[in-house]
């Protein structure tokens, strides 16, 4: 899958996002105008040593992230969307696009792309959830429901092993 980075301003919150692209084998895309380096300390802190990992790709805007991926389906994640990021079913080449940390994706884009936009279910009166945890919580949404191909099967702990545990 793939995640896209509308204008992201806060470098810690792309590098979560880019450690969590690293650890599901999802392609991070960022659109400029970036709010930071891709150089920052903060960021690369937040993206752990993931970084070699990563396939990234950057955009000089939006146009040309489009005009790259004419035919692609691309979810867009805002609090105004009538439908949850529940209500559709996710393929493995399917984009997940979230705005910017202070405005999120433009209304224009949105009412372009209405029946892609989805949005994640929180009470009234909040404005939003963080960026990394709404990029996780709907890219794991999207990997759950393709059995998590290509993933870890089970885990391992250090000093035990899970079948001799009873």
């Amino acid at each position: 899958m793939h995640i896209v980075l509308l204008e992201p301003e806060i470098p810690a919150n792309t590098g979560n996002i880019a450690r969590t692209c690293a650890c599901t084998g999802s392609s991070l895309h960022l659109i400029k105008p970036l709010g930071f380096s891709l150089d920052e300390k903060q960021l690369k802190r937040a993206g752990l040593d993931y970084w070699d990992k990563l396939d990234i790709t950057v955009y000089d805007n939006y146009q040309a992230f489009r005009d790259a991926h004419p035919e692609a389906k691309v979810y867009m994640a805002t609090t105004k969307a009538p439908k949850t990021y529940a209500d559709v079913s996710y393929g493995p080449d399917d984009y997940l696009m979230f705005g910017k940390e202070t405005a999120g994706i433009p209304e224009e884009i949105l009412a372009e792309n209405k029946e892609w936009c989805i949005r994640i279910p929180m009470t009234e009166h909040l404005r939003s959830l963080n960026l990394s945890n709404a990029a996780a919580i709907v890219l794991y949404e999207g990997l759950r429901q393709q059995n998590f191909v290509g993933l870890q099967e089970t885990g391992n702990l250090r000093k035990y092993d899970w079948e001799s545990l009873t």
